[in-house]
């Protein structure tokens, strides 16, 4: 007990200094994964409740006829607590028609084909706010939406008769014009297989208060069944649904069976909810991926490193050693005295860790720390640091204390063997495993989540992990092989490489380096991995947020876009947006629908030539992957369309053949086979949804259909879009139900969930962490292996060397441990930012073509290494000359 409390007592007055690094190195561990881990459970809640919010309606439960609608209402509060439950009517008609005109000999008649009216309750439209946009007049009464209002020709005061099925025909007084939103999910088949519902929602709609459908419509349900149908629409209490997106997707999925089970026959529920959640989960499934394959490699870093300092240490490790074995010490006894340091270490590595997660997680990322998931993030982050810290003093020990002997503890050691993973070829055939990998992924492009619809489980094919992890591992094994040897047998080429900074002492700092291979190496390996890492992570992120803002700008279109209706359409405000101050290009676009097939696809009308002035064209937007090329190819055809790659195989069409779309006539508001030919494939293209549309030329399409005016307008600015967007929305509002939406709230609702992952608060704390690392691999480590050879410092100075000489040593060994590890991380860095990107594709929509170089952050991490090695190698000068006489008493 007296000697571990002596042993303790020196280890605190004595050697504080020398273990502060490990202190840093432990903490910085326990940080970075207590950072992160919090960050992820953040996410993973903030997720959910967005998803939450995204819901229009939760549940929609579709009454059997027949059945008793109270009953099943009953059977709903009981199985879920409930906020709101409104009763919804749908009514099939034949058809719409209007008479424009009055009785006069001008007079018009338009006729839509068939539609469906639907009934509403007062408070329907306040209980859910999302599934109507007014648009024109009043919000209540007989509202017609704006493609019906469209093909009818009719705005607020019209007549329009509705043509029942098997009834005679009424007729009523449009009060208003409005857009439905959600106009698929209001319409979707429930209680159907997915595959087997019906691909577009009717395109002639009418909205009337509950009371007058039921006038219209209960007599229809009783002729002819099944076309008139109720649902009930539901909203549930989402206090009571998990953060985690998992958890939640289990818990709403249940509670839509158990009420499966209790209306079994009277009812059907299409659970939205379940839907949302489960899309979510796949997102929450990509965050633990990428926290696994961006956040791990640093915490194993910040591993290594404390390894790495807390071997520096070494010749004090075997001389106190040998004196311990001398006095009659067991290795029992020396490995107690030596887990003191590692106990001191952990202790207060815990602290500082604690304190800097509070601070961050409160401070910066506004996350309480001390909640049941933050615990458990904490307890395993704090667990692997101390069992990193217990590991990196007590396993040298052991080791040095297992194979030497008392007599042989002051032995200098010369060149060790050859590692078994040298001999074994490991780093090459780790090489050879991460390509294989690699190059299945790249060329299956399989998905490395799966979350298939409707099953509570979830996978992750962790077989793709095999391609960074075989990757980082071979690429580290293979340097640590070249840097070994090329320094132990290049000492030519490391005497003329430093030979304008020693000058006549080259040939003998090449020796000294060449001698000391193994500890030189260490320190450019370290070096190498931490550059790699910082670089790797950066690339990475840059890419994504990169792609993030392409995504947004495919979804908005532009940096801000102006979005009318084929009956209000924002074309003609063109002229008088373009002369607002800030906008760079002003290009106006059709956005109306076209059949292909039974198909109702979104249809797009541009100038091909001019278009991306202001919208953006990547080359991976086209199966061509000639973005120009092919805009080129359409307006040279007045008559080309490129479709979607699914049009394009359900179709059997190839190049230049003829295809009949159907449009809509501005004559009659019918629709007419007008003949295009296929020139290409379109993957991506600004507003179009990712699944099916269709891409002609302007022209042509204001030809065939009789109707020149363009819906939609696409802005470039030079001033941010929120500022532009402020501009011209008092243009906009000149024009019924125009939208203005610019690229800044669109990219907030992108990154909102993974792909939907945002990844800003990952890539701080991932970038800040990579800049710490980086000083305490080029600075620390490199300080302290060039201390722990000051003996060989002061030797040279025994024998006449003077202190520009001895300054040599140091900075020759500095610059070739700095430069080679920033070159070689560099290298490795951008490698494994490819692989990443290629491996984790199901994150970026669309794929990026290139990696994003992130130059500004590069450069601070160059000057964070050359600053961190200066420093070394300054206090290593002022170190080694201060205690020259102490070490030469060592020898």
């Amino acid at each position: 007990m007296n000697v571990t409390r002596t042993w303790f007592s020196g280890l605190v007055r004595r050697r504080y200094r020398r273990m502060i690094p490990a202190v840093l190195g432990v903490s910085l561990t326990i940080a970075l994964l207590s950072v992160l881990g919090i960050f992820l459970y953040a996410s993973f809640g903030t997720m959910t409740r967005r998803a939450l919010g995204d819901v229009p309606v939760d549940w929609q439960i579709e009454i059997v006829p027949g059945a008793n609608t109270d009953s099943v209402v009953q059977q709903l509060q009981q199985s879920a607590r409930v906020t709101i439950v409104d009763t919804v009517g749908y009514g099939d008609v034949n058809s719409f028609t209007a008479r424009l005109g009055g009785n006069t000999l001008g007079s018009t008649t338009q006729t839509t084909g068939e539609g469906n009216v639907l009934g509403v309750t007062p408070a329907y439209f306040k209980d859910f706010p999302a599934q109507l946009r007014p648009m024109l007049g009043a919000t209540e009464g007989v509202l017609v939406a704006q493609q019906a209002a469209a093909n009818l020709n009719v705005t607020v005061g019209d007549t329009v008769s509705i043509a029942r099925i098997g009834l005679p025909t009424v007729t009523a007084r449009v009060d208003g014009v409005v857009d439905l939103p959600q106009i698929e999910a209001l319409f979707q088949a429930v209680g159907v297989p997915p595959g087997a519902a019906p691909q577009t929602p009717p395109e002639n709609v009418i909205v009337v208060p509950m009371a007058l459908w039921h006038q219209w419509f209960d007599q229809q349900g009783v002729v002819r069944r099944g076309t008139v149908r109720t649902q009930l629409h539901v909203r549930l209490d989402h206090t009571l649904v998990p953060s985690d997106p998992r958890d939640a997707y289990v818990y709403v999925h249940r509670l839509a069976n158990n009420l499966k089970t209790r209306v079994a026959g009277s009812a059907m529920v299409g659970d939205n909810l379940a839907a949302r959640v489960g899309a979510v989960r796949e997102d929450a499934l990509y965050a633990c991926v990428l926290f696994l394959f961006l956040g791990v490699p640093g915490a194993i870093l910040a591993i290594i490193l404390t390894f790495a300092v807390t071997a520096t240490d070494g010749d004090r490790r075997r001389r106190e050693q040998s004196l311990l074995r001398v006095r009659g010490a067991t290795i029992s006894t020396i490995l107690r005295l030596e887990s003191l340091e590692a106990i001191v270490v952990s202790f207060v590595a815990v602290l500082v860790a604690l304190i800097v997660t509070w601070a961050v997680s409160t401070f910066i990322m506004s996350i309480p720390l001390f909640t049941r998931q933050t615990l458990g993030v904490l307890v395993i982050a704090l667990v692997v640091g101390i069992a990193a810290a217990m590991a990196a003093a007590t396993v040298p020990a052991w080791r040095v204390a297992r194979e030497s002997s008392v007599s042989t503890r002051r032995a200098r050691v010369g060149r060790d063997e050859a590692p078994f993973w040298e001999k074994a070829w490991i780093d090459l055939i780790l090489l050879a495993i991460a390509g294989v990998v690699y190059w299945r992924a790249a060329a299956a492009g399989y998905q490395i989540v799966l979350a298939p619809e409707g099953v509570a489980s979830t996978s992750v094919s962790y077989g793709a992990f095999l391609a960074p992890l075989a990757l980082w591992i071979g690429l580290g094994l293979l340097v640590t092989r070249l840097v070994r040897h090329g320094l132990a047998r290049g000492r030519g080429l490391i005497a003329k490489l430093v030979k304008p900074l020693a000058r006549t002492m080259s040939p003998i700092v090449a020796a000294s380096v060449s001698r000391q291979s193994r500890l030189v190496t260490r320190s450019i390996i370290l070096v190498t991995l931490t550059f790699a890492f910082a670089v790797s992570t950066a690339v990475f992120n840059a890419t994504y947020n990169a792609q993030s803002r392409v995504d947004a700008a495919l979804t908005n279109g532009s940096d801000v876009t102006v979005a009318g209706t084929t009956a209000y359409p924002a074309g003609p405000l063109l002229d008088t947006i373009s002369k607002v101050p800030g906008v760079r290009a002003a290009r106006a676009m059709i956005h109306r629908y076209a059949y292909v097939g039974n198909d109702l696809q979104d249809l797009y009308g541009v100038n091909a030539l001019n278009i991306g002035d202001a919208a953006e064209l990547s080359n991976s937007f086209f199966a061509s992957n000639d973005a120009q090329g092919t805009m080129q190819k359409l307006s040279a055809k007045p008559d080309g369309v490129l479709l979607s790659q699914k049009a394009a195989n359900e179709f059997q069409l190839k190049l230049g053949d003829v295809i009949n779309i159907r449009l809509q006539s501005i004559g009659d508001h019918q629709y007419h086979q007008v003949p295009f030919k296929f020139i290409g494939v379109v993957r991506e293209f600004s507003t179009a949804p990712t699944d099916a549309f269709i891409l002609a030329n302007e022209g042509y399409i204001a030809s065939q259909t009789g109707d020149p005016t363009r819906e939609v307008v696409l802005i470039r600015g030079d001033i941010p879009p929120a500022q532009l967007a402020e501009r011209i929305k008092p243009i906009a509002a000149t024009v019924p139900g125009a939208r203005v939406t610019d690229l800044g709230s669109v990219l907030k609702a992108i990154s909102s969930s993974l792909t939907a992952v945002d990844l800003h608060g990952l890539t701080w704390i991932e970038l800040s962490f990579a800049i710490l690392l980086i000083a305490g691999a080029s600075g620390l480590v490199l300080g302290l292996g060039l201390l722990e050879r000051r003996r060989d410092f002061a030797l040279l100075a025994a024998m006449g060397a003077k202190g520009r000489q001895l300054v040599s040593f140091l900075w020759a060994e500095g610059l070739i441990v700095l430069v080679s590890g920033m070159v070689l991380g560099f290298g490795i860095g951008f490698l494994i930012a490819k692989v990443l990107v290629t491996i984790l594709s199901g994150v970026f929509d669309p794929p990026p073509a290139t990696l994003a170089i992130p130059t500004l952050y590069l450069v601070v991490l160059v000057l964070v290494g050359c600053v961190s090695t200066v420093l070394a190698v300054l206090i290593a000068q002022r170190v080694s000359q201060r205690r020259a006489a102490e070490a030469l008493r060592t020898i």
